[in-house]
């Protein structure tokens, strides 16, 4: 029997549920004594645990110091798989009970900008529509704050800009279409309506710009760079998409928006494109999961909402940017 086939059995006749939890919490705390204390086992049982667990899997799990205990390489990886086999229990959980219920399923969804006001919307329109008992939750966040819930199994997937290449190695992505990106602004903004504007013409503008950790911001503070080390004379930083509708409407500020994002506000006049041809951004907007296979019924119908909408939003694409 091979080392691996060793410790995979044991883990299936020996691995306690309990002794996950209380890897968690060790880790958590970087105290076994604060981790009992939390679980309500003695100290001596809570080392035990820990202890049958680095037998069971033959390497050490965590450093001694004389602040407590750090997770070794081994730790880190068995903490990140048991937070993700504690959090499939609770999803097996709460689904029966939302079948118990009536609700016939749950699906957590990780959302970012470019998913927002229509593709999202849409595609759970149509999955309510085909199954009106499916409990839906929505978490808004960047992918530095949505990553790690999806790699946990705190939700199911993730809907907008697909990551960076560091994350594609553990995760299935589908792109769902390209997305170009539009400097956007309040119909009373100077630029508005000109026929053409020239990048010198945006630099005495404030700007909203996404967050520093997104790959857009990333794209802007390169291209300002490439133009003479440019500063902005205001910087606002923002996600939320109600919010820089507003400071748009109201202050001679520029935004840079997800074209189907802001394709409706243009349309009613809301906001105003700038007609400058933004030299960055494009880039594709999908679904990101664990796999096909570890979605619910719940989650592979609303995979398949998505799909439906964005072949939709692709055929009704909005011109180009006035």
């Amino acid at each position: 029997m091979t080392r691996h086939s060793r410790i995979v059995d044991r883990a299936i006749t020996r691995l306690k549920l309990r002794q996950l939890r209380l890897l968690v919490a060790v880790g958590q705390y970087g105290s076994i004594q604060n981790a009992a204390r939390e679980l309500q086992v003695s100290q001596p049982a809570a080392t035990k645990l820990i202890r049958d667990l680095e037998l069971d899997f033959e390497v050490k799990l965590f450093d001694r110091t004389n602040r407590g205990v750090i997770p070794t390489a081994y730790g880190d990886a068995l903490i990140r798989h048991g937070k993700l086999i504690l959090a499939q229990v609770s999803n097996a959980a709460q689904e029966l009970e939302d079948l118990t219920e009536g609700s016939s399923g749950r699906v957590v969804i990780g959302t970012l900008l470019a998913a927002a006001p229509n593709l999202l919307p849409n595609a759970i329109e149509t999955l309510l529509t085909e199954r009106p008992m499916v409990a839906v939750k929505l978490v808004e966040g960047t992918n530095n704050v949505l990553m790690p819930a999806l790699f946990s199994g705190e939700i199911d997937m993730i809907v907008g800009r697909l990551p960076s290449y560091r994350h594609r190695g553990k995760l299935v992505q589908e792109k769902l279409f390209d997305e170009r990106i539009l400097a956007v602004a309040g119909r009373q903004h100077p630029l508005a309506g000109k026929k053409s504007v020239s990048f010198r013409q945006i630099k005495r503008f404030g700007w909203i710009l996404p967050p520093r950790e997104t790959t857009l911001r990333r794209q802007v503070d390169q291209f300002f760079l490439s133009q003479d080390q440019y500063v902005p004379p205001a910087v606002l930083e923002s996600v939320s998409y109600l919010t820089n509708r507003s400071l748009l409407q109201i202050r001679d500020l520029v935004g840079l928006m997800p074209e189907h994002v802001v394709s409706r506000d243009i349309d009613n006049g809301s906001l105003a494109a700038i007609n400058w041809s933004v030299p960055f951004g494009k880039g594709p907007v999908g679904v990101s999961c664990r796999g096909t296979d570890t979605l619910s019924p719940a989650g592979t119908a609303f995979l398949k909402a998505l799909r439906h909408t964005a072949k939709s939003m692709r055929h009704s694409r909005p011109g180009p940017a006035r």
